[in-house]
């Protein structure tokens, strides 16, 4: 009975060794320093930073690579005010409705425009101005060209009453606004607040009309 009690009890010793982790003590091991490269070390890969063009190294370069490749590409793509101005026959649409006359009209001639400009540069309009021309030409430049058609007979006819028609835009955009505010008025099919909404137009055109009845007031002589 003894000897059977050995017999277990060696067994169940060797299973136990079988599972036990393997001792790392007094064994030395060597540290791997092999690299890993995608040619599997038989010189068929490439190295990225020496085989890859220049061209698209950076967003800046990669954009005039694109552009070169094809200049009506939706990445660069710019808005063309001179041809959409030619297309429209903006220019005959300005002598037509007789703008540039009531302008000097009003005051405002090539002696006034010689004095403004100083200004503009002192003021920092011109440094403004170029360094938002992605803003100017492809948000400002289309709202004015693409309504310029519709725009011109109602700038003329407000140049041929004076001051007076734009500070009553000016007036006439503020109080619809207030008045949508003052009703509570919602955009329908969307629930938003119809003042709101409107007055990202509507407060602009009552500023710049009010700029516009100003700038012409003080160039009355």
């Amino acid at each position: 009975m003894a000897h059977f009690k050995f017999l277990l009890v060696a067994a169940m010793a060797s299973c136990a060794a079988a599972f036990a982790p393997t001792s790392m003590v007094g064994r030395k091991t060597a540290s791997s320093f092999t690299q890993l490269h995608e040619s599997f070390g038989l010189g068929l890969g490439e190295d990225t930073y020496e085989n890859q063009p220049d061209l698209l190294k950076g967003e800046q370069e990669y954009k005039q690579y694109v552009n070169r490749i094809n200049e009506e590409n939706m990445l660069n793509r710019k808005y063309n005010v001179i041809r959409r101005v030619r297309e429209l026959d903006l220019l005959q649409a300005t002598i037509d409705a007789g703008v540039l006359s009531k302008l000097e009209k009003n005051g405002l001639d090539l002696v006034t425009i010689e004095k403004l400009l100083p200004l503009a540069e002192q003021y920092g309009l011109l440094s403004l101005a170029a360094n938002n021309q992605q803003l100017l030409i492809n948000l400002v430049a289309p709202l004015l060209v693409e309504g310029a058609p519709f725009l011109l007979p109602v700038v003329a006819g407000a140049l041929e009453v004076g001051p007076a028609a734009f500070y009553l835009a000016a007036a006439g955009a503020a109080g619809l606004d207030a008045y949508l505010f003052a009703t509570d008025a919602e955009v329908p099919f969307v629930g938003l607040s119809a003042g709101a909404v409107g007055g990202l137009v509507l407060i602009p055109l009552a500023v710049l009309s009010a700029v516009a009845g100003t700038a012409l007031a003080s160039l009355k002589k």
